[in-house]
């Protein structure tokens, strides 16, 4: 090449880091403090190569930014705003929610199939679709249906603790997240679609592999999000896939299933009851949200989403009773108290034992399902207390797991203290400080069902066996995986049979 061309190449190189110079003064030029960017990418890497999530970055910067409750970074180009004062989150999720109705934008719309279906789940939807889909879905979820569905999941929960004691008297460290990810598999298939996957009796069962690895993101996903960034109609004009080939197998799942009931096998699972809901629904838009493929996506989703994140509960819960033995007693006892109570383990008395509640809900919040929830600015906002305005497509994010372990907030932040979810100790909890769930009208639509699910399991395993701490396995090393967070090397106890 000659000198003017390597002074043209030389010149464009100049142009495009100004640019991204430019374009990364977003927040400096605001008065935001902001971690240095890389240029075109910003902090992207940060969040997905070099610590999936952000969870180390996050914490870093919420330490270092302590004070100012607030700081910025740039996914490419896109201005992102961390905000970490309670006040300022109960604006953006609940009392401002007007003006922050949609999740980070990611519409893989590449043509292909699975892709295509991903971006029909509830957690993609925006606006007026959103609305309308979880208008449809909430009835799915009331107290009675989900009392409904308590019986299917006692029947998991029976099985869960025979394989649990059986894989405890073969061996003496029990990876009791992949037993509990069998068991919330099973019991998915089961109270959503009336499948008996029987992963609990079957190590190599199919549904519960092919979840691992939809959550499992290498290297080469991670790759394809950031190529499809920049070009969109390279993917779908070369038919590529963003989503893992694994979903597939749920999309075919869910696709039999829907076609069964159409043809009048009806259940009173969860797939009916958001069959009846379209069928049912006054509002004819409605009816246009729901069609036959974002079924699909939203019986994936309740796949997907529920089999990760109530499986890690449990196994979070477990491995906090077992590193503190006194509380682990003193919650066997109030669920025999509960059985000699009400003669069983029962829905009310599950929904009635507070010391269940507490356990969960500090598991939640030492280990939540997920380091940060997001927000998307759709109209212009000036957030209140200052002269920051953030334009729509603007982000805010929240660092849930940098809250839930500030010492402002929480005494010994990473002590299991179960007391602090007690009825009489509630009132000691900052608002907005605790957000396993989320917050506001986009938190979780399944909280509840989740709950129960992990109560029924926590409850009967506690009443059958004692968990101890595994040596050589007394602390866990934390990765993030499609935003949830779980336990690299699994979790790890010692599993003893009570011997009446």
């Amino acid at each position: 090449m000659g000198v003017e061309t390597w002074l043209l190449l030389a010149t464009l190189a100049v142009l495009a880091w100004l640019y991204s110079r430019w374009r990364h003064s977003f927040w400096s030029s605001r008065g935001v403090p902001s971690p240095p960017a890389l240029p075109f990418i910003g902090h992207f890497h940060k969040e997905y190569f070099i610590d999936a999530q952000g969870v180390e970055f996050i914490k870093e910067n919420y330490k270092k930014h302590y004070h100012s409750m607030m700081f910025g970074m740039y996914d490419f180009f896109n201005p992102v705003l961390v905000i970490f004062d309670p006040d300022m989150i109960k604006n953006v999720m609940v009392k401002d929610f007007d003006h922050f109705t949609d999740l980070r934008d990611f519409k893989a719309e590449t043509g292909v199939e699975r892709d295509e279906m991903l971006s029909q789940m509830l957690t993609l939807q925006k606006g007026a679709d959103w609305k309308n889909l979880r208008a449809i879905m909430t009835p799915t979820f009331t107290s009675g249906k989900i009392k409904g569905m308590f019986p299917l999941v006692c029947d998991k929960a029976d099985v869960l603790v025979k394989v649990l004691l059986k894989e405890a008297s073969e061996n003496t460290h029990v990876n009791v997240k992949e037993i509990f990810g069998r068991f919330t598999m099973d019991t998915i298939a089961s109270c959503a679609f009336g499948i008996e996957c029987n992963s609990l009796l079957d190590e190599n069962a199919e549904f519960p592999r092919k979840a691992d690895i939809f959550f499992t993101l290498p290297f080469s996903s991670v790759l394809k999000i950031v190529l499809f960034q920049y070009m969109p109609r390279l993917f779908k004009l070369l038919g590529l896939a963003i989503s893992a080939p694994e979903t597939d197998f749920f999309i075919d799942v869910a696709k039999q299933t829907i076609k069964a009931r159409q043809a009048g096998q009806r259940r009173g699972d969860f797939l009916d009851l958001l069959m009846e809901a379209r069928e049912n629904s006054d509002n004819p838009d409605s009816k246009l949200v729901m069609s036959d493929l974002c079924m699909v996506a939203q019986s994936v989703l309740f796949i997907t989403a529920g089999y990760e994140t109530t499986a890690s509960l449990l196994a979070f819960s477990s491995f906090l009773l077992a590193k503190n033995k006194d509380q682990q007693d003193r919650l066997r006892d109030e669920v025999r108290q509960m059985v000699a109570e009400h003669g069983g383990v029962t829905y009310q008395g599950l929904m009635e034992s507070k010391l269940l509640e507490a356990c969960l809900q500090e598991t939640l919040r030492i280990y939540p399902p997920a380091a940060v929830t997001d927000r998307t600015c759709t109209k212009t906002y000036t957030l209140p207390g200052t002269d920051l305005t953030l334009k729509p497509g603007h982000m805010v994010e929240v660092p849930i797991w940098s809250l839930h372990h500030d010492s402002r907030y929480w005494p010994d932040p990473e002590a299991f203290i179960p007391d602090r979810f007690l009825p009489e100790n509630k009132a000691n909890i900052r608002p907005f400080t605790h957000l396993p769930f989320g917050m506001g009208p986009r938190n979780c639509i399944a909280m509840r069902f989740a709950l129960m699910e992990a109560k029924v399991a926590l409850a009967k395993v506690l009443l059958e066996a004692e968990l101890e701490p595994a040596p050589g396995h007394e602390e866990l090393v934390m990765e993030a995986a499609l935003g949830l967070l779980r336990s690299k090397d699994g979790v790890v106890v010692q599993v003893r049979a009570i011997k009446e």
